[in-house]
């Protein structure tokens, strides 16, 4: 609760809290082995189950892996800068640029699926499409250094896309934007909505999430000019894999 004092927190909240001090003063580095349970339940003289607790805490803020035998380990895992801005500028996609090399320079693994359906009733009303009206939905999972760190799915109209390269799994270089700028609809305007709740079961198995640890909820909505809308494009990051990064003039 707010303004509560460390002394009045549960016992394995202040554990925890103690620990995330530990590792944010560099205490315990990337990949260093924190206190076992047993180790944990002596020193602050709580029992065992507590002690688990605190460590729970910590791996659903994303802070320590655990693995079974092999106790809990400061994550050595470099959270992903996401440029919010510089991403989607079309001096990105328009030389030919993929949006994710303006956030990060390790390799990525990108699952692709493409799919021809109905489009969701809030995917339609954001499309300006009839009720029944197709899509091509492109559904991705980003798997950085072997970790699931997105879920997103780009819907654009089926009438517009027919029988180009975003109906194909590999786009070409710049992507489904440099795509649509060929199609004479390039993006001139973006606007993103953002917000953070738990998981469904289904985002948490494909992301290899604990139920507990939050997911960022980002809503991409692409006009061209005219204000005609191009690409609703919804995404699941894991919150502990991500920094959002803004950057611009005043």
């Amino acid at each position: 609760m707010a303004g509560e004092t460390s002394s009045e927190l549960p016992k394995y909240r202040q554990i925890a809290d103690s620990l995330k001090a530990a590792i944010e003063a560099g205490d315990y580095g990337p990949g260093d082995r924190l206190p076992g349970e047993s180790a944990l339940a002596a020193q602050h003289g709580v029992a065992v189950l507590t002690a688990r607790q605190a460590l729970k805490v910590l791996r659903n803020e994303g802070l320590v892996e655990t693995k079974r035998g092999a106790g809990a380990r400061v994550t050595s895992f470099q959270p992903i800068r996401r440029r919010g801005i510089q991403r989607l500028v079309r001096e990105q996609w328009g030389a030919g640029k993929s949006i994710w090399s303006a956030d990060e320079a390790r390799p990525v693994t990108i699952d692709v699926r493409v799919d021809t359906l109905s489009a969701p009733a809030h995917i339609a009303r954001q499309l300006d499409l009839g009720e029944g009206e197709l899509v091509c939905a492109r559904s991705r999972r980003f798997v950085l250094n072997d970790r699931p760190v997105m879920l997103a799915t780009s819907y654009l109209p089926l009438e517009l896309v027919a029988g180009s390269a975003i109906m194909r799994v590999d786009t070409g270089e710049g992507g489904i934007y440099a795509r649509l700028a060929e199609l004479g609809y390039a993006p001139v305007h973006f606007r993103e909505e953002i917000r953070g709740r738990l998981p469904k079961a289904d985002e948490a198995e494909k992301l290899a999430l604990p139920a507990e640890r939050p997911v960022l909820k980002l809503f991409r909505t692409a006009y061209a000019e005219g204000g005609v809308v191009v690409e609703v494009n919804e995404m699941t990051l894991d919150s502990a894999s991500y920094v959002l990064d803004y950057e611009f003039d005043a």
